[in-house]
């Protein structure tokens, strides 16, 4: 019966090639859409390793954090940014749930970002209806596979549309996010370790606008995932 699988498997790659999305080469089977060299040519930072990373470091005094990580270096015009536009703008959610899931197994492995939830920082209603889907919910529901906790969607809320923070200075950032987000039932998440989730973090501004609304609740322990920060 394996054998037979195995066959048919053969057959369907021969016809219905699975291309690495990243440098296009054929990948055997349904191992991702990420061949090995482009797995491997990702730039790890491996913050989730070390306390008082640069990750961190962006919410020093601003922030209070237990712990912070971005799993890659953002650059334009490389790997990186291709993906995140495959998967932010292109509809890719098996990608960001891929990515999430190698984001899972790091922090996993580091052991300084156990959480009783994961929460993706909320996109504008409108925002995620037009795109059909909030790329930071799909890194979670990867993330969920390895560490074995629930996803909290709703904890958190983005009520009212924000302008675009791209071409802001860091101030202007932090005064586009003030008052953005919301949290409808403060006990959910009193008392709890969450791990806030996203794309990106480039000045932290919306990061920050988001875990001080979500600290209001009360005895909230702040842990932060990014896929990527930012390189200047």
């Amino acid at each position: 019966m394996t054998l037979l699988r195995e066959v048919k498997d053969s057959l369907f790659h021969l016809f219905f090639p699975h291309n690495c999305i990243g440098c296009g080469v054929a990948i055997p089977g349904a191992a991702g859409q990420l061949c090995i060299r482009c797995l491997a040519a990702m730039p790890e930072t491996n913050f989730e390793n070390y306390p008082g990373n640069p990750c961190e470091n962006i919410f020093r005094g601003r922030l209070p954090l237990e712990a912070g990580t971005a799993q890659f270096y953002f650059t334009k015009e490389s790997l990186m940014q291709d993906l995140m536009h495959q998967f932010k703008y292109k509809g890719n959610k098996e990608l960001g749930i891929q990515l999430g899931t190698m984001m899972g197994a790091s922090l996993l492995q580091s052991g300084r970002f156990a959480a009783d939830a994961l929460v993706p920082l909320p996109l504008f209603a409108n925002k995620e209806k037009k795109r059909g889907y909030n790329q930071a919910t799909m890194l979670c529901k990867g993330m969920a596979k390895v560490l074995q906790i629930p996803v909290w969607e709703h904890c958190v809320i983005r009520p009212m549309h924000t302008a675009t923070q791209t071409r802001k200075g860091r101030v202007e950032r932090w005064q586009n996010m003030e008052g953005k987000f919301e949290v409808p039932d403060p006990g959910l998440v009193e008392g709890k370790t969450l791990l806030l989730v996203d794309d990106v973090v480039t000045t932290g501004a919306t990061f920050e606008a988001c875990g001080h609304e979500l600290l209001k609740a009360g005895n909230v322990t702040l842990k932060l995932a990014a896929l990527c920060i930012a390189s200047r």
